[in-house]
């Protein structure tokens, strides 16, 4: 600071008497300028504190290095090391990831697109609620690249993605392999394209199994809705009860652990075996391990951002949509 006021690179001229475009020199192409004028700059630099204002730089040069990403539920571990898979590439890249979580909520998705697109991020990165694609399409129009994540992919910009179906499909495909016979799903926000698909895939297992599904309705996508549910298959009689569950995510699977597990009442996997969806980190350090189908959420992450700067160096190529097949984790609340 000098007399209470941000230091400015004149500041730092005059005090190192050079030029004004010898301190941005030292600042962005020191092997052009003189060993002398160089320790003079940076000596005056450290002297009087001056940080640099990246931010207008960039805003000027139309370069910013500053993404941002847009996740669902950042409650949900899933969405965490999502973000964590995004920050390690953009740390390899010199970039800066900035995160907003809607909570599924159209409103807060629309308001972080909209702050996003203000603030002149290189990009977004976007986990959709599925109702903003006039917004996206305005965006992309006005210059700012966005990626789906999570979504069905468009024309008009890259996509990363699981094929929910499939996921859905091996799910229950496991446990009809296991004799089991009366199996149900554990769902909520079926609006949600994710969770849509992961049913449609479970469906189809279940009719070439010769199996008629059960959907129980959850409240929302969380531990709690998921307990809310498993207390009440515990209070159904012992030969109404399913004998298997598939949750379309690990925080459902967790809650029902949790309702089966009190008190003992129910018995995993022998009097109901269990499924769940994401592979989280604690999936295989609960009560019961969970067997689950596994998404490679920091894959998806780095390959979300790499999909970005592809369009950013080349937005006149198509853009890609990638798909990863999602894979089967067997553990003991399914195997014993």
């Amino acid at each position: 600071m000098a007399g209470g006021r941000l230091v400015s690179m004149k500041d730092v001229a005059r005090h190192a008497e050079v030029s004004v475009g010898t301190v941005s020199n030292v600042l962005n192409r020191p092997e052009i300028v003189s060993p002398d004028r160089r320790d003079r700059v940076e000596a005056a630099i450290a002297e009087l504190g001056y940080v640099r204002n990246d931010a207008a730089r960039q805003l000027k040069l139309g370069q910013s290095r500053t993404v941002g990403a847009i996740v669902l539920d950042s409650g949900n571990p899933f969405y965490s090391q999502l973000v964590g898979g995004i920050e390690a590439a953009a740390e390899d890249s010199q970039l800066m990831v900035i995160a907003g979580s809607t909570g599924h909520r159209e409103q807060r998705e629309r308001l972080y697109l909209s702050l996003f697109e203000e603030q002149r991020v290189r990009g977004i990165l976007l986990a959709s609620t599925g109702g903003t694609g006039p917004l996206v399409e305005a965006i992309r129009g006005r210059g700012t690249p966005v990626v789906l994540v999570e979504s069905d992919p468009d024309e008009r910009g890259s996509s990363v993605s699981v094929d929910d179906i499939a996921g859905g499909e091996i799910a229950v495909q496991h446990l009809a392999s296991l004799g089991r016979r009366r199996i149900g799903v554990v769902a909520a926000r079926q609006d949600l394209r994710q969770v849509a698909d992961r049913l449609r895939g479970a469906r189809r297992a279940a009719e070439t199994a010769g199996i008629e599904l059960e959907v129980l309705d959850a409240e929302d996508l969380t531990v709690l809705a998921g307990r809310t549910v498993g207390e009440a298959v515990v209070a159904r009689p012992r030969a109404e009860r399913p004998d298997a569950v598939f949750c379309v995510n690990d925080l459902l699977a967790v809650g029902m652990l949790q309702a089966f597990a009190f008190r003992h009442q129910v018995a995993v996997p022998e009097e109901i075996a269990l499924v769940g969806y994401d592979d989280i980190a604690f999936a295989r350090s609960t009560v019961v391990p969970l067997t689950s189908v596994s998404q490679p959420s920091e894959l998806m992450g780095r390959t979300a951002l790499a999909l970005l700067e592809e369009q950013i160096a080349r937005p006149e190529a198509a853009p890609r949509h990638v798909s990863f097949a999602p894979e089967l984790v067997e553990r003991e609340s399914t195997t014993g």
